[in-house]
């Protein structure tokens, strides 16, 4: 198990299973999206937001 901390609250997040890059995971305390952006050493991001393209 690996624990990280989240970007938004600074909570730890626990990974049970090996994290692979960029999966979306979710923050047990603030429930923020995290893209896993590395794998050695286990880095997170918040998750972009889905964006419209309207189209195009």
């Amino acid at each position: 198990m690996t624990t990280v901390m989240c970007p938004s609250c600074e909570s730890d997040v626990e990974l049970t299973a090996a994290p692979r890059q960029n999966e979306i995971i979710e923050c047990a305390d603030c429930r923020s999206e995290l893209e896993v952006l590395s794998v050695d050493p286990v880095l997170l991001a918040l998750a972009p937001e889905a964006e419209e393209d309207w189209g195009e």
